[in-house]
């Protein structure tokens, strides 16, 4: 947190010119303690000790998940601060628990940084209790235009640029993503207006544009809390990076012939990849947009229908989930289906192709190109 000490240093300034004062009196004075010189000292160090950033704490940051761990982390680490990200690495966010220690470092935090649209189901009672003991939590997922449960690549409408991705419609600094629209209270926090979340689709970085967006209102966020411009600088070349990174992304995912892109996925988590860049989602082993849903018998039998009429050769799945149901679907078939895992809900590891935001996607765009063209 920041806080002014210059209530603090007034008082030890004063009493250090008391004492000097004291000491004058009692004994005789050279040229090196004048009372004079004691004075000035005293009052400069005073004033130094006012301004030395070591004396200030570091805007103290958490996210809720190691992406948005890593885009606020960029941010971050351009205009200042730290930031803690309570999931691990490979963590399931739909049924991740937060330690006591984790609630208290929300509560102590300057911003907390969440998805908002019930991605974190595990974390709702923690978060709940400690925006009631104070933490300052700023939901990310509601203010950049959500789309959705089943509304990306699920039918023709919806596919292209034109229908709800263009800089025209959805993404535009006059629509939803200003600071007059979308920070406010009125507009965007509040449960009365907007969507039910409960019906809304989280998994919105797989739109870069809309990721991009994202760090925007997050840097933007920060600069209200601290007064610090400087967030709001940087979170703008962050937000740069990405949508540079997401030509690269596009020409990747366009490389597949159109007729060839169809995913089946293990859960509902590619809507807006499909949305954006004209894919479509044939089924999904669980059918819904998280992995806490059991699929039934039924279910399973049904896609192995679909599999077989689409002709589909291959099934993505998530590399920080078990695949034993995948595999199982896939074997189902009784063809030669291939599953390859995907980066979804976490990054990969320090070491793995998908450490940050960027690579991660850039790594499943590559993974599903390659695995649509066998």
């Amino acid at each position: 947190m920041i806080r002014s000490k210059i209530t603090a240093i007034a008082v030890i300034a004063s009493a250090a010119l008391v004492l000097a004062a004291c000491s004058s009196a009692d004994s005789e004075t050279s040229p090196e303690t004048s009372p004079e010189t004691t004075s000035e000292t005293t009052a400069a160090e005073a004033t130094a000790a006012e301004s030395t950033p070591s004396e200030e704490s570091e805007v103290a940051v958490v996210a809720t998940t190691s992406i948005l761990g890593d885009v606020a982390g960029q941010i971050i680490e351009c205009a200042g601060g730290t930031v803690t990200v309570l999931m691990p690495i490979g963590t399931d966010p739909h049924d991740f628990s937060a330690s006591s220690e984790q609630v208290a470092s929300m509560i102590n935090a300057d911003l907390v940084i969440s998805n908002g649209l019930g991605l974190e189901a595990g974390l709702t009672d923690s978060m709940a209790n400690a925006a009631s003991d104070g933490a300052n939590i700023f939901e990310v997922g509601p203010l950049i235009d959500p789309i959705e449960f089943g509304a990306g690549g699920h039918s023709e409408e919806g596919h292209s640029d034109e229908e709800g991705h263009s800089d025209e419609e959805g993404h535009s600094d006059e629509e939803g993503h200003s600071d007059e629209e979308g920070h406010s209270d009125e507009e965007g926090h509040s449960d009365e207006e907007g969507h039910d979340h409960g019906s809304l689709d989280p998994h919105f970085w797989f739109d870069m544009t809309r990721m991009a967006v994202a760090a925007q209102l997050i840097g933007a966020e920060l600069t209200e809390v601290t007064g610090n411009q400087e967030y709001t600088t940087c979170a703008d070349t962050t937000a740069e990076s990405i949508r540079g990174a997401e030509g690269e992304v596009r020409a990747l995912l366009e490389a597949v012939p159109a007729d060839q892109r169809i995913l089946v996925t293990d859960h509902e988590a590619l809507g807006y990849l499909a949305d954006t860049y004209g894919y479509e989602i044939a089924g999904t082993v669980i059918p819904a947009g998280t992995t806490l849903a059991e699929p039934s018998s039924a279910d399973l039998a049904n896609l192995v229908k679909v599999i077989n009429a689409e002709g589909v050769n291959v099934i993505f799945a998530n590399a920080a989930q078990p695949r034993a149901l995948t595999d199982a679907v896939a074997a189902e078939t009784g063809r030669d289906i291939a599953v390859v895992p995907l980066y979804v809900e976490s990054l990969g590891a320090p070491d793995s192709p998908a450490a940050t935001y960027i690579d991660m996607m850039r790594t499943n765009a590559q993974l599903i190109s390659e695995g649509l063209q066998g």
